[in-house]
C-alpha cells in the first residue's frame, strides 16, 4: 500500500539527492552489458504471483533483440504491433520514471513498495513481452552512441546495436534509414533535396555533404545573400522531377541545410520570407530569426 504523507517542497538536503538519483539512472538507463536472464525471469515470476497470475514456465524465451522478439511473438500468434507494445515491460528503458519514484521512497519517505519489482527488471534486463502463456525476455543493446549533444548519432553504423546485429540508426537524434549509413552508393542528392520531413532532408544533406550535391546536381546560384541566415538561392535539375528551387540557409544551430522553395522566388531573401510566411521587408527588419 503506497504512503498518503503529502509534501510540497523540498528540503536543501534532499535536492542534494536529485543528481544522485539522476546517475543511477543514467547507469541503468545506458547499460550495455548482457542481461542476467535468470534474475529477470525470477522476478517476472514474482510479479505474475504478486497478480495472481499464473506463470507460462513453460514457454519462457530469450530474444537477442526487440526484432527477435516479435519474431518468437508472431510465432505464438501476436500479430499485431499494438498488441506487442502493449504487453511490454521496459526493463532498463523504464529506468528513469522509477528512480523518479525511488528517490521519493528513499529520500522523502513516501513509501512506494509496489516499484521494487521493477527497478529489479530494470537493473537485470532489457524488455520483456508478457502475457499469461508467453514470456519473452530481450536482451540489451550492446552499443549505444552518441553526438556532443548527447544525441543518438553514429556516422559509420547503427547508433543503437543488439547482438544479433539489429541496429537503428540516427544521425544527430533524426532516425534515417540503414542504407544511408551501410550503403555509401545508395543515398544520391536528388533523394537528399527531395527527402519530404525536413529533418531528415537536412540529416542526409550532411551525410552526403554539400560539395558532393552541389556537383551531382550541377546546381547554379540564383542569388546570394549577404547574410548566411538569410542563404543562396540555388536551382538544380533534379533527374524524374525537371528544375527546382532551393534554399540553402545556415540555421541557428550552425548547420547547412536546404529547403524546397517555389519556382518563382527569384532571391534568397524572398524565399526565406516565403518559409516564414511574412514579406521580405518584414524578414529583414528581424534582428533574430529561428
Amino acid at each position: 500500500m503506497a504512503s498518503k504523507k503529502k509534501i510540497d517542497s523540498l528540503t536543501p538536503a534532499q535536492e542534494a539527492q536529485l543528481p544522485v538519483y539522476r546517475d543511477m539512472a543514467l547507469s541503468i538507463g545506458l547499460n550495455t552489458d548482457p542481461i542476467d536472464f535468470d534474475k529477470t525471469v525470477a522476478t517476472l515470476k514474482e510479479i505474475y504471483e504478486s497478480h495472481n497470475i499464473k506463470f507460462p514456465e513453460n514457454n519462457v524465451h530469450y530474444a537477442p533483440s526487440p526484432k527477435a522478439a516479435t519474431v518468437i511473438t508472431k510465432a505464438n500468434g501476436i500479430k499485431n504491433k499494438s498488441d506487442f507494445f502493449t504487453n511490454v515491460i521496459y526493463g532498463n528503458n523504464d529506468s528513469f520514471w522509477l528512480m523518479f519514484y525511488k528517490f521519493f521512497n528513499d529520500v522523502c519517505d513516501i513509501k512506494l513498495p509496489q516499484i521494487n519489482p521493477l527497478l529489479k527488471l530494470a537493473e537485470y534486463g532489457g524488455w520483456n513481452y508478457v502475457d499469461e502463456n508467453l514470456v519473452v525476455c530481450m536482451e540489451r543493446p550492446n552499443v549505444i552512441k552518441f553526438d556532443d549533444q548527447k544525441r543518438l548519432h553514429c556516422e559509420n553504423g547503427p547508433s543503437v546495436a543488439y547482438p544479433d546485429g539489429f541496429g537503428i540508426y540516427t544521425w544527430h537524434g533524426v532516425n534515417i534509414p540503414r542504407e544511408w549509413i551501410e550503403n555509401k552508393d545508395y543515398l544520391t542528392a536528388s533523394m537528399a533535396l527531395t527527402e519530404s520531413n525536413m529533418e531528415r532532408r537536412r540529416a542526409a544533406c550532411e551525410i552526403l555533404g554539400w560539395i558532393k550535391i552541389l556537383a551531382d546536381l550541377n546546381s547554379t546560384i540564383v542569388d546570394e545573400d549577404d547574410d548566411p541566415q538569410i542563404g543562396t538561392l540555388l536551382e538544380v535539375d533534379i533527374p524524374e522531377i525537371g528544375r527546382e528551387k532551393f534554399l540553402k540557409v545556415l540555421c541557428g544551430t550552425g548547420r547547412t541545410f536546404a529547403l524546397p522553395v517555389p519556382p518563382d522566388m527569384k532571391s534568397a531573401l524572398e524565399a526565406n520570407a516565403w518559409t516564414f510566411n511574412i514579406s521580405p521587408d518584414e524578414l529583414r527588419g528581424l534582428e533574430f530569426r529561428t
